[in-house]
């Protein structure tokens, strides 16, 4: 069962602006950059739902994350089917990211108060998915979407609307502003924010200060605009 409702997940989001996106094999590389960038300040995390046996790495990886860095809201993404959706319920998921919008999905998470968020690319299909109870909608992948000029448009006839992209992120102040200003409720950030370097070089350090700058700039951005 969800530790966090889709409302605090939705708060949060937008609170902390960053949710890192990531998946390995390994389950105890998954818990080290959970850990990393807990310490960074990051309260929102999405696994992806990308390798054989990713479910059985959830798992074990959402149980350690309740006890040892509890104030962390781990969801899943990369999900694009109903069926799929309903074990990581099971599995105790707090949210449910998605690449695409699919409408048996939202029935799915809105049963047990889990905050989905489908991907979509145009505004019909942010404005449909919000008739269906999606509170953020990830447009992905982000920049070839049409970037922060994308958001900046649609904000202007829907200003509701509660944008996360994915694909085009990265934690550096100039990519984080223009994407804040033109309006984002927050940013989902791969290898970006977690290269292959910091797996192969054990540099978990270097993500934590990674991800504390990339916070500051966020919170920067915000008092700014």
């Amino acid at each position: 069962m969800a530790q966090f409702s889709r409302i605090e997940v939705a708060l949060k989001m937008a609170e902390t602006g960053i949710v890192p996106v990531f998946f390995h094999k390994d389950i105890e590389i998954c818990k080290k950059v959970v850990n990393a960038c807990y310490k960074g300040g990051i309260r929102v995390f999405e696994f992806t739902n990308r390798g054989d046996f990713a479910h059985e790495v959830f798992a074990e990886l959402i149980k350690w994350s309740t006890i040892n860095t509890p104030e962390m809201i781990l969801g899943i993404g990369s999900v694009v089917d109903p069926g799929t959706t309903s074990l990581y319920i099971q599995l105790g998921t707090n949210f449910v990211v998605s690449p695409i919008l699919n409408p048996e999905m939202a029935k799915v998470c809105n049963r047990r108060k889990i905050l989905w968020s489908p991907g979509c690319g145009s505004l019909s299909e942010i404005n449909y998915a919000e008739e269906l109870g999606a509170e953020v909608c990830k447009i992905f992948p982000g920049s070839s979407v049409g970037g922060p000029d994308f958001v900046k448009a649609i904000k202007g006839p829907c200003p509701w609307s509660s944008i996360m992209p994915t694909g085009g992120v990265s934690p550096d102040e100039e990519n984080l502003s223009a994407w804040f200003k033109a309006g984002v409720t927050c940013v989902g950030m791969g290898s970006q924010l977690i290269g292959k370097n910091i797996i192969e070089s054990n540099a978990y350090e270097e993500l934590t200060q990674t991800a504390m700058k990339a916070l500051k700039f966020v919170q920067k951005i915000k008092k700014e605009k």
